[in-house]
């Protein structure tokens, strides 16, 4: 069976990187030694895997991702930090009211 992956790296100024891919150490060291030049974390090295979640359908990891990538920095902490109140708080914010499906 074939495995998807969603993640969230934090990068050196601090910002959150969120991705896809089907093969997570591969492209953890991609983005660790600078692979693309014209990727977001490219300048924003040294990053750091702060979150993941595996999947089974690449469809639904893909809608995870988009979903992921429009939350905020304080939404993206909560999740994290699997702070689970304050994830539903801010969920509830009337300009952020995507969640995680």
């Amino acid at each position: 069976m074939k495995f998807y992956f969603v993640y969230i790296l934090k990068c050196s100024d601090n910002t959150y990187y969120t991705g896809f891919t089907s093969n997570l150490d591969k492209r953890l060291q991609q983005h660790k030694e600078g692979y693309d030049r014209e990727s977001y974390t490219y300048k924003r090295r040294p990053v750091e895997l702060q979150w993941v979640e595996q999947f089974t359908d690449p469809n639904h990891a893909i809608a995870i991702e988009k979903q992921l990538k429009g939350w905020s920095h304080r939404k993206k902490l909560a999740l994290i930090e699997e702070d689970w109140e304050k994830l539903v708080e801010y969920s509830k914010n009337k300009y952020n009211s995507n969640k995680l499906e």
